[in-house]
């Protein structure tokens, strides 16, 4: 791959690319539906194959979670952070033991199944014939949180795309829209720093990865700050709605991504 700073035209074609992608996951990092944060990695690997844009990304997230923490410093589920984080650092730990056998594509189709499957009972909860009997709000199962614990942390580590098996764990307990926003904020705050570790072990933390990253770091301020001060005043009836359609759009393109079409 082409040094990106090697010619004008594949430095706008780059950041053409990479601003809108820093953009995107950086309003999802403020809050606004973590699903959306996937269109992210596909829209910079455009411009870059995918081992250089995770690398780039990584950075810019770890940035993008300080000031996520700023703005949700008030809000937090302390007990759903406790039940799923340790399935979180587990994923992360099969992720780099793995990730030179384990299809990437595989992952993608078993995450999409299950965030389309999971989004579309949701609508037919809500809207279909027994709306008027909406599902009661679960409770923690440790078993559960576990699982997508660790499958939320093993697909952020290998595609920084953990967010839809945190939300099929966390939203049906239909918390507080702050305190879910709070708890996902600071789990996954925990999950990009641990992986700094087997990011530097593996290479993909040299100086010229570094460079670009902090070339995007303004468009990653902005768009964050932008995504908490919107998040901020959403209702529940508008959150949850737009938090499962998100989730399901990035389900069917996690999916589209995963099959050899």
């Amino acid at each position: 791959m082409p040094d990106i700073f090697s010619s004008d035209t594949l430095s706008l074609a780059f950041f053409a690319a990479a601003v809108p992608a820093v953009m995107l996951v950086g309003l999802s990092k403020g809050g606004i539906g973590g699903a959306i944060g996937l269109m992210g990695m596909p829209l910079m690997s455009l411009a870059v194959d995918p081992v250089k844009a995770a690398a780039i990304f990584l950075p810019i997230l770890i940035l993008m979670d300080i000031v996520a923490l700023w703005s949700w410093r008030h809000f937090n589920d302390s007990k759903t952070l406790l039940m799923i984080l340790p399935g979180g650092v587990i994923g992360i730990a099969l992720g780099w033991a793995t990730s030179a056998y384990v299809s990437d594509d595989a992952l993608r189709i078993v995450i999409a199944a299950a965030t389309i499957f999971f989004a579309l009972r949701y609508f037919w909860q809500v809207y279909g014939p027994d709306k008027n009997r909406p599902a009661a709000a679960l409770l923690h199962r440790p078993a559960a949180a576990t699982f997508w614990g660790a499958l939320s942390g093993y697909a952020s580590f290998v595609a920084h795309a953990g967010g839809p098996p945190f939300q099929i764990y966390v939203l049906p307990m239909k918390l507080d829209p702050k305190k879910y926003t709070g708890a996902s904020i600071r789990f996954f705050a925990i999950v990009n720093a641990v992986k700094i570790i087997p990011y530097f072990l593996l290479g993909a933390l040299g100086a010229e990865n570094l460079t670009i990253s902090a070339t995007l770091l303004p468009a990653a301020l902005v768009s964050t700050m932008l995504g908490a001060a919107i998040v901020k005043h959403l209702e529940s009836e508008v959150f949850y709605p737009m938090t499962y359609a998100l989730a399901l759009v990035a389900g069917v393109k996690l999916l589209w991504d995963g099959l050899p079409i």
